[in-house]
């Protein structure tokens, strides 16, 4: 058992711990903070909270799940950044006090490593290198995954997040929040193609959300003058189906164009936003245009978790790279500068 690493995760609303062995997940517990759905967003004080009330908890079910003690974890891994400054010192501290107190060697993770990892819990043969597609609610970032610590990254968001636009046009819809979930079962009975939405027109491999926002909020604010919430309520499914179009068209173009210019044998899709049915039918539709290997992520393993950091971890641990118990969490982390 001498490869086990156990992974905490607390940069947002999910407080989450994975045990894993290798490449292999062992145990995983998640505990995701439904009290801010009545704030439509997530409230960083209140996420502090319920990470310090769960933590212990979370841990005890994940090593019952993987069947492991304490004492059979070789090494402690944890989200330094990026994420909210609060839960993030919440994970960290818990972390730190537990390698300390075991004498196992400390980790420190980049939680956007974490997630560009996870395709290896679905494939754990998967070679590299891979074009890899991050999209969740706090970030959007289009990496080249060189091996399990070089990654290059190509393209990002210029303002919001995939998830963020999401969540913003449920809010318009009167869907709760979470909004993704929700508006990827309402598209499904919706026509994409009834309303359209003007696509981004930005350079490189960059992702830009705020148009589409805007677009949605004036569609949405025209047919309630026109017809009212009723209105809004008899075309939800068609509004639906037309910002998810709009979002994953976006995102599926710039991935279309790096693969145009680097030509990998694979392609993936992580984060939040990778668990929508829609994107992930775009997906693997253009890998099979290209003749490529497509890979994403178990659906459950999509957001925030604590196996991500544990396999991170473990790559880290295994060359060498193990942090200190004076490793303070940091609210922005390029993932470049430290994995």
């Amino acid at each position: 058992m001498g490869e086990v690493v156990l992974g905490i995760e607390t940069s947002c609303d999910e407080t989450s711990v994975g045990v894993t062995e290798g490449v292999r997940l062992l145990g995983l517990a998640t505990w995701s903070q439904m009290v801010h759905s009545r704030y439509g967003g997530v409230v960083p004080e209140l996420a502090a909270r319920e990470h310090v009330i769960r933590i212990v908890s979370v841990l005890e079910e994940a090593l019952s799940r993987a069947g492991l003690g304490l004492e059979e974890v070789g090494a402690i891994a944890c989200t330094r950044g990026p994420g909210l400054i609060g839960a993030l010192m919440v994970g960290s501290l818990f972390g730190r006090g537990l390698a300390q107190v075991l004498g196992k060697p400390f980790i420190s993770v980049n939680h956007l490593h974490g997630h560009l990892l996870t395709p290896l819990f679905g494939d754990p043969d998967l070679a590299f290198p891979y074009l890899c597609l991050l999209a969740s609610g706090g970030h959007t970032m289009l990496v080249m995954v060189w091996d399990p610590l070089k990654v290059e990254v190509l393209g990002w968001t210029l303002d919001d997040a995939a998830g963020e636009a999401f969540d913003k046009a449920g809010v318009l819809l009167g869907l709760p929040y979470p909004a993704g979930p929700h508006i990827d079962r309402l598209a499904q009975g919706g026509d994409l193609g009834r309303y359209r939405l003007r696509a981004p027109q930005v350079s490189g491999f960059h992702f830009s959300f705020s148009g589409i926002k805007t677009a949605f909020l004036n569609l949405v604010k025209r047919l309630r003058r026109e017809g009212g919430w009723s209105l809004i309520e008899k075309e939800k499914a068609h509004l639906a189906a037309s910002v998810q179009s709009a979002i994953v068209d976006h995102l599926v173009s710039r991935l279309r164009k790096a693969v145009k210019q680097y030509r990998p044998e694979r392609i993936a899709i992580v984060g939040g936003v990778s668990a929508n049915s829609y994107f992930r039918r775009c997906a693997a539709g253009l890998a099979r245009e290209f003749g490529i290997q497509f890979v994403a992520p178990p659906l459950s393993l999509c957001t925030d978790n604590g196996g991500m950091i544990a396999l991170a971890g473990y790559f880290k641990w295994r060359s060498g790279r193990v942090g200190s118990l004076t490793d303070s969490p940091c609210a922005r982390l390029p993932l470049e500068e430290f994995i």
